[in-house]
């Protein structure tokens, strides 16, 4: 009897598993096929082709695919090349706390190279993959101005702080915030405009907000302080090397894909501006699938008529990771984030560059996202990267900034699932 085996069948997001077929014939050509359906109904497939063992079995961590939506041999590719059946979609999690992704996996005899599958699996079983594990709390944040989501782990504490931002499509998103909490971090996903009470649009950046937001994560009886972490990417990398530099709560920060000087928002801060470069919409190229490739709307940051509108990093006293994606199609981020470090004390910063990777460097949870329609756009966005280039960033990358954070932040408890 054939039978496919995930392990474990309950797993938090940014977690490996194994996938194992048993009982088919000796070089046997299978296909095994991985669907998950999001909370919006979208449906999201990943499929490969193998042949058999001669023992019968098939394990995708030691068994090259011979083709499908990859090839080689990657032990957790049916999750991480998953892609979605309407272009333009994005595999995103929102309701993070009360369910997880159920990812379906089945054996199919023989290459199957229809959009659907046909015929009878031979087999087939459930993956639960989790964006917080056990005892994990979400606390709704409305004080004051602030307004997001509290992920914090099991325990009394305390934990080491970090408050985590997303881009410019506005919103609260959590999934990294739970992530990193299943981790030991006490974490602030933080919206800053577009939801709930707040401005629907950002008309500039009032740092005062984030230092709002900074003390009262530090006055939380079970943050540990006196300092605290920011993981930003897109706009919120923007914001967030702004709020290192001028907030000295903030002793760690990452920044993945962002830019280092203040464009389209000006930045407000006590008697402080700091102006902003204007984005020259009128070089957005449309692509063959009518995305908009927005990489030339930013003019050269190094232009002198711009030199007021560079965050001044000389100023940030704690430690920076720079995470870059070269294939990012949104922002040149490398260039962004060699003009922040020329400026940097020796030894504060540090720069993770991927060659392939695009702009959206997530957990490994989260397949490659080339381009999606965003909230405030009038077309879908070019994001960027190639498949297993960007796989191999996100495994790596992320294994790096949870690393640089218990580094700067203190050691943490790991939540297991």
């Amino acid at each position: 009897m054939v039978e496919v085996r995930v392990s474990p069948g309950r797993s938090l997001a940014d977690r490996p598993v194994r996938v194992e077929v048993r009982g088919l014939r000796p070089a046997q050509l299978v296909t095994l096929w991985a669907r998950l359906t999001d909370e919006q109904g979208e449906q999201f497939q990943a499929r490969a082709f193998f042949r058999a063992d001669p023992a019968g079995a098939v394990d995708p961590g030691r068994h090259p695919a011979l083709g499908g939506s990859y090839s080689g041999v990657w032990p957790m590719g049916l999750f991480w090349f998953l892609r979605p059946d309407r272009p333009f979609r994005r595999l995103l999690k929102r309701d993070v706390a009360g369910s997880p992704f159920l990812v379906q996996l089945q054996v199919f005899d023989g290459a199957q190279l229809a959009v659907s599958p046909q015929g009878r699996p031979l087999a087939c079983c459930q993956a639960e993959r989790w964006y917080v594990g056990p005892g994990v709390r979400r606390v709704p944040v409305k004080e004051g101005r602030v307004r997001g989501a509290l992920f914090l782990p099991p325990g009394a504490g305390p934990f080491p702080g970090v408050i985590d931002l997303f881009g410019g499509a506005g919103g609260l998103i959590e999934f990294r915030a739970g992530l990193l909490a299943s981790r030991g971090f006490a974490v602030l996903a933080l919206a800053f405009f577009a939801y709930d009470d707040l401005p629907r649009t950002m008309a500039q950046l009032d740092l005062s907000y984030f230092e709002e937001a900074a003390e009262m994560l530090l006055r939380h009886p079970q943050v540990r302080g006196p300092g605290l972490g920011v993981v930003g990417v897109s706009k919120g990398a923007e914001v967030a090397l702004a709020m290192a530099t001028f907030l000295p709560q903030v002793v760690a920060t990452v920044w993945i894909n962002g830019t280092a000087s203040l464009h389209g928002n000006p930045l407000v801060y006590k008697d402080l501006l700091i102006p902003a470069i204007p984005y020259s919409i009128e070089r957005v190229i449309f692509t063959e699938l009518g995305a908009m490739d927005n990489l030339a709307v930013f003019d050269d940051p190094q232009d002198p008529a711009y030199s007021t509108s560079a965050i001044p990093t000389e100023k940030i006293r704690g430690k920076v990771l720079f995470v870059v994606g070269e294939a990012d199609r949104s922002i040149n981020s490398k260039l962004f984030a060699q003009l922040a470090m020329a400026r940097m004390a020796p030894g504060s910063c540090r720069l993770l560059s991927y060659p392939g990777a695009g702009h959206l460097i997530e957990p490994p949870g989260s397949p490659l996202c080339s381009m999606s329609s965003i909230q405030g756009t009038p077309r879908p966005v070019l994001w960027g990267g190639e498949a297993q280039p960007h796989a191999r960033a996100q495994e790596h990358s992320w294994q790096e900034i949870v690393r640089f954070l218990e580094l700067h932040l203190g050691s943490v408890a790991t939540v297991k699932l």
